[in-house]
């Protein structure tokens, strides 16, 4: 990507060096909480494991009301003790890192600000947090095994930088362009969130089964998968930063988290019913659909008669 010398956001908020081995307090609230299976899922499964606990947690998070403190068995509150973890001193790497989510978030910002004010919406600038472990947020107390999410409830996305080694190594999808595909989803999330999309969403969730509020899951993360792709269109329509090979990172990126082969990475089985971000093919199409076409009207994921 050509992102280097071009404007970055302000809207950064880092925490890597107030967050981490400090936090901790998980009281006893009832049953145990998710956090005790992220380690069995590592044991047994392997990473793949840990990180389908992880997107159930992001699907919980993402639908409003979503506590991560309660789903981890507490009740959400972190407490700090800044003298528990040495200080850490910064890489060339990692400030080279911060710059680029940096940048990244402000071509959003542009994006998003202009396609919003043309249908008479204003865009309300998220903030990105950078954390490194654990970090106290709107939504309870977010962990780096759950990989990045966005919190409705305060409208910020959180980002421990050690996702995009885990995206690469892991899970095969090197590049930097893979890195703002990430980012341009969490974004997308807020996107929705400022339409109204999600809190719809959360509401029918309340009215349906399970297996129901997970197709409704899928339909939501597929169209912050294309809202992923708008944003990819503008940033090479438009600014030009997109170089010969970005977009097969983007969808190497996307083909790697589906549902469907995390679930047979881990398990050797899929389950459609248990589905919440949709399959690699299904995150792949949707992507596409938004780089392709640069329309929200394109996006709607949850328009009758839409086949995913």
């Amino acid at each position: 990507m050509r992102w280097r010398g071009r404007r970055q956001s302000s809207n950064v908020d880092d925490e890597r060096y107030n967050s981490g081995a400090g936090l901790g307090g998980f009281g006893g609230g009832g049953g145990g909480g998710l956090l005790r299976l992220l380690p069995l899922a590592l044991r047994f499964l392997g990473p793949k494991g840990t990180l389908l606990a992880a997107l159930a947690v992001g699907a919980w998070v993402m639908f409003g009301g979503g506590n991560l403190g309660a789903l981890l068995g507490g009740g959400g509150q972190a407490l700090r003790n800044p003298g528990a973890a040495a200080p850490h001193q910064e890489s060339a790497r990692e400030r080279e890192q911060v710059a680029f989510v940096k940048t990244i978030l402000a071509d959003t910002e542009e994006t998003w600000s202009r396609l919003l004010g043309q249908i008479g919406k204003r865009y309300r600038y998220p903030r990105l947090v950078l954390y490194r472990g654990a970090i106290p947020s709107a939504c309870g107390t977010g962990r780096a095994a759950m990989g990045p999410f966005y919190c409705p409830g305060d409208e910020k996305v959180y980002l421990d930088l050690s996702f995009f080694d885990e995206l690469a190594r892991r899970h095969g999808a090197p590049g930097d362009f893979a890195q703002a595909y990430v980012i341009a989803h969490e974004i997308g999330h807020h996107v929705q969130n400022l339409l109204g999309t999600s809190g719809k969403v959360h509401q029918a969730r309340q009215r349906v089964g399970k297996v129901r509020g997970n197709r409704l899951s899928v339909r939501l993360e597929l169209q912050a998968d294309c809202y992923a792709g708008i944003w990819a269109h503008y940033a090479d329509a438009r600014r030009k930063m997109l170089e010969p090979g970005d977009i097969e990172e983007g969808l190497t990126a996307a083909n790697a988290i589906g549902d469907d082969r995390l679930q047979r990475e881990a398990t050797g089985r899929v389950s459609p019913d248990a589905f919440t971000h949709g399959t690699s093919a299904q995150r792949v199409r949707w992507f596409k659909q938004g780089y392709q076409t640069g329309s929200l009207q394109a996006c709607d994921t949850f328009a009758k008669g839409v086949s995913l």
